[in-house]
Parts: structure tokens; sequence; C-alpha cells
């Protein structure tokens, strides 16, 4: 067996413009996908994710490189002879088919004995908790029961790997989250490779053992939820995922794996950690997430404090939202109410004076561009 379920090497896929040009919607691609992972392909509208993803289900085959699937290369093999499913935002279900019908299709396409089938089938509704609607139809389901038979329609076929396409995406808020749990309890249990392509962000880092995040068909980082939130490589991913603050500076000093780049913005040095090395003199961008910034009456630490002034105040439950003029420019500042109370007085004010501290290891420095 590989080491990998799922390997594209090197992976381009052009398409033709209406203008009459080509455009890499996959340019140059490599990922490693491991057996039992839930990975997700995660960018906005257009980045190539999708792509991405139908090349490995066989419905797109690659202009160059390959697409392997448990080490065996793909080439222009149907998506039927792969060993793959794919659930798609649609749920593509047969509403003139009960839940039972819809689940047994591809086994009764396969010519599946019929014990077999019935058996497997209710393994698989059992699986998703819906072991008593196998009589019911499509429209008599909810969104999110709608999306239970549209996985135990996949699992059914017992592929190596599931494809998920923003499988989330229809249903409310309140449901989606609910369902995300569901989904990664349900990959846990099964022990499949689940490949999941979504554009929201918490969607996800809530879900995910390692995530590729991509932009302009290439891939930007791959890491775990903390590496990509904690650590970006670059900007484009700091200000993607989640809130963040960035301001373009210069290195004036280097020590170790620390940098002091001094802010026109701020009007002062700021030091901060780097994961690639700069040289003095170099124009960088740092990072500085909302909830890492901590406001207070009187400064804390000698270095990385500077005086704010409370602009704008947004109370939303969790965290009070708060954005406060310093030097030159505005910061976002994510406070968490961790106590419950009435009291005015234990949340900032517009036009409050305070003093803003960054810790150094919270403050990342990236390149430019």
């Amino acid at each position: 067996m590989s080491e990998f379920a799922v390997e594209l090497r090197d992976v381009v896929k052009t398409f033709q413009t209406p203008e009459g040009g080509t455009v890499n919607a996959v340019d140059h691609v490599d990922l490693q996908i491991k057996h039992g992972e839930f990975f997700s392909l995660l960018g906005s509208s257009g980045c190539g994710k999708t792509t991405s993803l139908r090349m490995v289900a066989g419905f797109e085959w690659p202009t160059g490189g390959e697409v392997y699937i448990d080490g065996q290369p793909q080439g222009h093999k149907p998506p039927f002879q792969r060993t793959v499913n794919t659930v798609f935002q649609s749920y593509a279900l047969f509403h003139h088919l009960t839940v039972y019908d819809n689940v047994a299709f591809g086994l009764e396409m396969a010519k599946t004995p019929k014990d077999q089938i019935r058996r497997r089938v209710g393994e698989a509704l059992e699986m998703v908790k819906l072991g008593k609607m196998e009589k019911r139809y499509p429209r008599q389901l909810s969104g999110g029961q709608q999306q239970r038979v549209a996985l135990a329609r996949a699992l059914v076929n017992r592929p190596k790997v599931l494809l998920l396409d923003e499988p989330l995406g229809a249903l409310d808020l309140k449901l989606r989250k609910e369902m995300q749990v569901e989904l990664k309890a349900l990959q846990r249990e099964v022990g499949i490779t689940f490949v999941f392509v979504t554009h929201d962000q918490e969607e996800a880092l809530s879900m995910s053992d390692r995530i590729a995040v991509m932009s302009q068909g290439k891939v930007m980082q791959i890491g775990s939820p903390v590496e990509i939130y904690e650590r970006p490589n670059c900007r484009f991913v700091a200000d993607f995922i989640g809130e963040t603050n960035i301001l373009n500076g210069e290195v004036r000093e280097v020590e170790g794996e620390k940098a002091k780049v001094y802010v026109p913005a701020l009007e002062q040095e700021i030091t901060g950690f780097m994961q690639t090395r700069f040289q003095t003199g170099q124009e960088v961008a740092i990072s500085i997430r909302p909830e890492k910034i901590r406001l207070a009456e009187q400064p804390g630490l000698k270095m990385n404090v500077f005086p704010v002034v409370v602009k704008e105040i947004s109370y939303i439950g969790s965290d009070t939202r708060v954005w406060v003029q310093a030097g030159k420019t505005t910061l976002k500042v994510w406070e968490q109410n961790t106590i419950s109370t009435l009291d005015e007085d234990a949340y900032f004010q517009h036009e409050e004076q305070a003093w803003a501290t960054l810790f150094p290891e919270n403050v990342l420095v990236l390149p430019l561009d």
C-alpha cells in the first residue's frame, strides 16, 4: 500500500478563456494526502480547489502532471473506475426514489447481491443516524437529513477516498455547525480519507487534520489548523485565514528568531517573530491577530507598547470588538468577555485613551508580498 491515499504531482489544468487565451486553473500543484486524514482544500472562488478535487474524482483530466490514488497513476481513468466517491453541495439525490433506493442505487448498478445490498444500506443509514427513515422520499427530509443520505450513498460503496465539494454550503448557519461536528465524528468512525473543499476558513479550521490554502491555482501553504492560523508563511495566508492587522515596515535589527521592524504607520519599532530570515533594511509586513493585542489603562511591557484612542466599539457577546487609533493607522482589537456584567466601566468607551501591548511572539514578520 502506498504511503499516501491521494497524491498530486506537478499537476496543471489549463482552460481556454472566452477571449481565446488560456488560464491555469491549477498551476503546478504538489499535494500528498495521508490515509485516514481529513484534508481540506481552502480558498476563495476561482482559486483552483474544486478543479483539483474534480481531477481526483476523474471529472477533469490534468493538462500536465499526474494524479495518484493509493499509489496508482489515474491517467484518463473515468470516475467509475476510481476508488473514490463524491458528495456534492447539491446532494444530487433522486427525488423519485426513497432514501433506501437512493443509497442502494450504486450497489444495484454494480449488480451486488440483494442480501448484501440490504445489509450494507442498513449499515450506512445507521452510520448517518437515518436508520428509521429508509421509506421516506428526499422531499420529506430536512436539508441536514438530505445531506446525510448523500453521505450514506457515497459511503455504502466503501470508497478508499471520499471527496466532498462544499457539502454544507446549502445549510443554514446553525445546522451547518452541527453537521461540521457530525461529519468529523463520522470520518473518525469510518476511518477513510476525506478530501473536503470549502471557502469557509472557520469550517476548515474546525474540521481538518491538515489544510492546503490555495490562491490563483497555487498552493500557498499546507499545515495543521494551528500552523495555518498561528504561523502563516506569507501575507496572503495571514490575511485570508481569520482576521488580522497587517502593517508594512523595515527591518532595523535581527537577533535570533526575532526582528525589530520600524513601522511608519505606528511611528515606532515593533519586535516580532520571523520564520524566514530577513536582512537589515529589508521591507517586510507584520501581522498581528486582533485577539492577541492587549489593551490596558497603563503600559505593560517595555517593548511593543504604544498609546491608542478607542474609536469604535461593537459588543457581539463572546467578545467586544474595538477599533483603536494607533499613530497614523487603525487597529482591530478583539477583547474576550470573560466576566458577565452590565457595568459599563468593564468595557472600553468611545474616545477613551489606553495602552496597547503586543507580545513579540504574537507579532509575525512576513515577506512583503
